[in-house]
């Protein structure tokens, strides 16, 4: 758990607390010592002074590795060891992150053209692979083929999200947002104007399903398109990688 800055201070407070403690008992026996004789206490004092400073000293340390630890600093980890126990299940977009080897091919299952209603075989893919993890990423084909009947798009999508929890109960999913597009690809294809509503339905259902939306918009900039504005060069694939893993805490 992070430890925050008032927690921090409590600590400190506390170590500073416990060694005004120890000082009192040291002048105590100081006081004690006047009725037997002379006592000097300077070194004890001095001791006491020297503990204290390193005892916060060390707690402060410590405090700063937790927090260092739970930021994942440290962290050295490859990507695809991240994804050793996930797998991304989508279309030719996703098929990126093998063409581009950015994760091995057991962290991915993609068909070129792929639509929500044509999935048995990356089902049954994903299924023999039996990840702990799933990531969908699909729906840049079906928006075109649904031609704006966001109803019919979510519930092709929801029955899709049923056949993976039935066949990989124990997995855990997310589903990602599907990409916006450049203004050249909508030209060619003026049905993908309308990807942010279909993206605002899908979280939608996965609010009901209490299932994890993964929103990528802020991750997506024009250098990253390919010509086609739809497609993305290779050196957007670990960049959406790692959007998906801290998401998930992979």
């Amino acid at each position: 758990m992070k430890i925050n800055q008032r927690t921090k201070k409590k600590l400190i407070i506390a170590a500073c607390a416990a060694a005004a403690v120890i000082v009192m008992v040291f002048a105590w026996r100081g006081v004690r010592g006047l009725f037997r004789g002379e006592t000097d206490t300077s070194a004890g004092v001095e001791y006491i002074k020297k503990e204290e400073s390193g005892d916060i000293s060390a707690i402060e340390a410590k405090i700063d590795l937790l927090e260092k630890q739970d930021a994942g600093e440290g962290d050295e980890r490859s990507i695809k060891e991240k994804f050793s126990g996930a797998v991304v299940v989508g279309d030719s977009i996703t098929q990126g992150f093998t063409e581009y080897d950015v994760l091995n091919a057991s962290s991915v299952a993609a068909e070129i053209g792929v639509h929500l209603t044509q999935m048995e075989g990356l089902i049954a893919k994903v299924k023999e692979l039996s990840p702990g993890i799933i990531f969908l990423a699909l729906g840049s084909n079906d928006v075109m083929a649904t031609n704006g009947d966001t109803e019919k798009f979510i519930s092709q999508y929801q029955e899709l999200i049923n056949q993976f929890q039935k066949e990989v109960p124990d997995a855990h999913i997310f589903v990602n947002a599907i990409f916006p597009v450049q203004d050249k690809a909508i030209e060619k294809e003026p049905e993908l104007k309308d990807i942010a509503e279909y993206n605002s339905a899908l979280k939608e259902l996965c609010d009901s399903k209490t299932i994890g939306f993964i929103d990528n918009t802020e991750i997506v900039s024009e250098e990253y398109f390919e010509q086609d504005g739809v497609h993305f060069k290779a050196s957007f694939y670990p960049i959406w990688a790692e959007r998906m893993a801290e998401v998930a805490s992979l």
